[in-house]
Formats: C-alpha cells, structure tokens, sequence
C-alpha cells in the first residue's frame, strides 16, 4: 500500500487538532511532527515507549525518539511518502492517549 503525504494545508489542520487540549505542543521541526514527552522518571518514560512500541507496531509505523531519563522526545515522518502523512497524525493521537 503506498502511503501519500499530506499537503501543507492538510498538516496545519491535523497539527492544530492534534494540539487541541494536548498536555504539550507537538510542532513541525525539520519537516517531521516534534514532540517532547516529560515523565515521573525513567521507569515511567521507558513504560511509555514499551507501549508506544506495541502500538506503532500494529501500524507498521515507527518512530523516530530518543530517551534519557525521564524525557522521550520524538519526531514522526513517513519516509516512504516523502513527508507527513495520516499515519503520523494517528501514532500521535495514540502517544497523546498513553502520555496522559
């Protein structure tokens, strides 16, 4: 299934849905959806990527994060569309959902 990206117009209007009562700001940075997660301390950061990795598994889409301690910040892209697509905006709901 090839994946397409979204326009320009398309990201905007998922990017403010997406922030909309969001405990923190997802942002465009590099052209990928930013975000940086803030946890208790690490036990509960890695608990929060163990079950993002299940999520993003059954989507077949994986993200780019990097973890010290208590922070996990992540960037989402669909390489293979070439840019931002439905399945970032998705991934990012549900790491909004496990987050909170």
């Amino acid at each position: 299934m090839a994946r397409r990206a979204l326009t320009d117009e398309q990201v905007q209007l998922r990017l403010q849905g997406l922030n909309k009562g969001a405990e923190g700001e997802w942002a465009l940075q590099a052209g990928k959806l930013h975000r940086t997660f803030q946890f208790k301390d690490f036990v509960h950061a890695f608990g929060f990527m163990s079950q993002v990795a299940l999520v993003a598994e059954r989507m077949n889409h994986h993200p780019e994060w990097f973890n010290v301690y208590r922070t996990v910040t992540v960037d989402l892209t669909t390489h293979d569309a070439g840019g931002l697509s439905e399945l970032d905006f998705e991934l990012a709901a549900a790491m909004e959902a496990l987050a909170g």
